[in-house]
């Protein structure tokens, strides 16, 4: 599993942009909790070379999938949440496994992975209000 600020990641591919150039459907990881972005640690290398080369040829884009094959089906193995899911059951799965831990850190007497796992949780509970907001409003 990868995880940032204790939250596991989500696998999805998205654009990113290595100077001036746009590099589309690259392998993914993103955090729900503080949304940092990084490139899945299976292709890391690909996307670097592809990256130089295209900036190098002075390329505006690139897909990425027309470039390199072969790892899809391995990528998002050790994701816990996948970008097709729903958001609430996304929120809800990164709460569920953010109190697990709390448990954790409890046990082991941890303050600071305690006080870091609270504010985890607030900010997730804050997201979990606001898509309850949303759907509630979308109903009226």
């Amino acid at each position: 599993m990868s995880f940032c600020c204790g939250a596991s990641m989500i696998g999805t591919k998205g654009t990113l942009k290595h100077i001036r150039t746009q590099i589309h459907n690259v392998p993914i990881l993103f955090c729900p909790v503080c949304h940092r972005i990084e490139v899945h640690y299976l292709v890391e290398n690909e996307y670097e070379i592809l990256a130089e080369y295209a900036h190098g040829d002075g390329a505006p884009e690139v897909d990425f999938v027309e470039y390199v094959d072969g790892k899809d089906h391995l990528l998002h193995d050790n994701c816990v949440n996948h970008e097709g899911e729903e958001p609430m059951d996304i929120v809800r799965s990164q709460i569920d496994m953010a109190l697990d831990l709390l448990g954790v850190a409890k046990s082991i007497s941890d303050a600071e992975w305690e006080d870091q796992l609270m504010k985890r949780l607030k900010m997730l509970s804050v997201r979990r209000d606001k898509l309850k907001n949303k759907k509630a409003s979308k109903h009226m």
